[in-house]
């Protein structure tokens, strides 16, 4: 039998008759066995022709740019899969305000950041087998451990075992062999506001989209619940440090700016002079971004993080099948509209179009290494000039 499949078996007796918080007891000691074994068995690979090939590669990526990637959900870890083959100068700085799914019932029921986005992310940068990866975005299917997800429990008892969320980040991303590093934008609880054009406010990450869509209101701006938040010290360093800081991509109000609201980060970025890169997505967002242009994409980030912050636009340009634009056409989601795009460079900000998307899935996304190509490519054209 697997090793997965033992963990869940025994984490399924262990179910019957216990409440919550003892089950999630007991799949947080698992994965920290479970991290323990991987720490052990790490010096066994040194002697491995593969690992040697591995370590050699990173050691080459050791003099690539420093990159400050910002956002968080999916767009984030897609981009982190593509930069780690050309640079290990990476920080990722991961928005805190997710407050659903399993990340939002560890936020509830232990009082810690919401773990979901950071372990996405842990994972692009790790260099782990794919059994490995798999079994940490393994998520409980049945039992009062249904819906959560075992690499959000191996952190979140790591907050503990480590003193410290930044600590717990730092033991696991050394555990899986983490190209660069991850950081939480902040280490304070903070919760997502939005206003709507109509009025109304609404309360939470996690419910904005559904309410928005509800209301048939655009988003007029999203906040903070406490305005003065304060960023994390290093975030502010590794952005002062940087050669390129990338935005995006990812979801516009709930992924990217609750970055840029957090004043400290809008202030480093605007005093930064590194080549400031915004990633536009290539659909739009039903609840967040239904009928934006590029431009419109762009002027939201201005309005919440300040001028100064944006020196390039990487826009999509990419045919893709009449079937699957059907499809997310049906869901309310279209390819974002790049005619207004002239209109940039009569704002003061440049931008570059590229084939950047990925459907061999059956979804759009942004292609890693296409991503990442033409981000590097960006950042030599702005060292040289």
């Amino acid at each position: 039998m697997s090793m997965s499949r033992i963990v869940i078996f025994i984490i399924r007796k262990s179910d019957e008759g216990m409440g919550f918080v003892t089950g999630v007891a007991v799949g947080m000691a698992l994965g920290v066995g479970l991290l323990h074994m991987a720490k052990r068995l790490k010096p066994v690979q040194s002697g491995n022709e593969k690992f040697e090939q591995r370590l050699r590669h990173k050691n080459g990526l050791s003099k690539g740019p420093k990159v400050v990637a910002i956002g968080g959900g999916t767009g984030l870890s897609t981009l982190l899969r593509g930069l780690k083959l050309y640079t290990s100068n990476i920080t990722a700085v991961v928005t805190v305000a997710d407050d659903g799914g399993s990340s939002g019932m560890l936020r509830q029921d232990l009082g810690i950041l919401p773990p979901g986005d950071i372990r996405n992310c842990i994972l692009a940068l790790a260099d782990v087998e794919p059994i490995m990866e798999q079994l940490l975005q393994y998520r409980f299917k049945e039992g009062s451990l249904k819906g959560q997800n075992l690499g959000n429990l191996l952190i979140a008892a790591m907050v503990d075992i480590a003193d410290g969320f930044v600590n717990a980040i730092k033991e696991v991303s050394s555990v899986l062999a983490v190209t660069g590093r991850v950081l939480p934008v902040s280490l304070e609880n903070v919760h997502l506001v939005a206003k709507l054009e109509d009025g109304t406010v609404i309360h939470g990450e996690s419910r904005i989209p559904e309410e928005q869509v509800k209301k048939n209101s655009p988003i007029k701006e999203v906040s903070m619940d406490n305005p003065e938040c304060r960023a994390l010290p290093e975030v502010i360093e590794a952005i002062e440090d940087a050669d390129v800081v990338v935005l995006g991509p990812g979801s516009l109000y709930t992924s990217i700016i609750p970055n840029l609201i957090v004043k400290e980060v809008a202030e480093a970025i605007r005093r930064s002079r590194a080549v400031k890169i915004y990633v536009c997505n290539v659909m739009t967002q039903p609840g967040e971004t239904t009928g934006y242009s590029v431009v419109d994409h762009v002027k939201a980030l201005i309005k919440h993080g300040g001028g100064n912050i944006i020196d390039v636009v990487l826009v999509n340009r990419s045919d893709f099948p009449d079937e699957l634009l059907k499809k997310y056409r049906q869901e309310g989601a279209s390819p974002v509209d790049c005619s207004d795009i002239h209109k940039l460079k009569e704002m003061g900000i440049e931008y570059v179009q590229a084939d950047l998307s990925d459907f061999s899935s059956g979804l759009i996304r942004h292609h890693p290494q296409k991503l990442a190509y033409e981000i590097i490519k960006i950042a030599e054209a702005a060292v040289k000039n």
